[in-house]
């Protein structure tokens, strides 16, 4: 369960922001995850509110943007969409690194983010949203 480590992770960057801006309240952190990352959404989500419940950006949500794969075959070009790998037991298909044109290994071109968007929080009587 990668999913709590990458929550920690995050939590201690955003638990550096609030130290570093005592008169800011955290109210929404934007995260990209990516396709090839292969980070459960849910999983993640349940592990950052679990996390901050007792902490100082308790509150706070956590919004998820969802950055689809993309592979490049540097055998016939291809440049698109992966193939997915269908049979497994979860019943959710998996992007694969295996180029659907000619079967050959491609490499992600997208798709393999974790990264903070943007972050929201409050100031007296205003809300502000830094984005990277």
């Amino acid at each position: 369960m990668h999913e709590f480590s990458i929550a920690s992770g995050l939590i201690e960057k955003l638990l550096d922001f609030a130290e570093k801006n005592p008169d800011k309240k955290l109210v929404e952190v934007r995260v990209a995850i990516g396709e090839f990352t292969q980070i459960e959404e849910e999983q993640l989500r349940f592990c950052y509110e679990s996390i901050i419940s007792e902490m100082p950006i308790a509150g706070s949500t956590l919004t998820i943007e969802a950055v689809l794969g993309k592979v490049a075959c540097p055998h016939c070009s291809y440049s698109g969409p992966p193939k997915y790998w269908e049979g497994v037991i979860s019943g959710t298909p998996i992007a694969t690194l295996e180029c659907p044109r000619c079967g050959k290994a491609a490499r992600a071109s997208e798709g393999e983010e974790c990264a903070i968007r943007s972050v929201r929080y409050t100031q007296p009587n205003e809300i502000t949203e830094l984005t990277r």
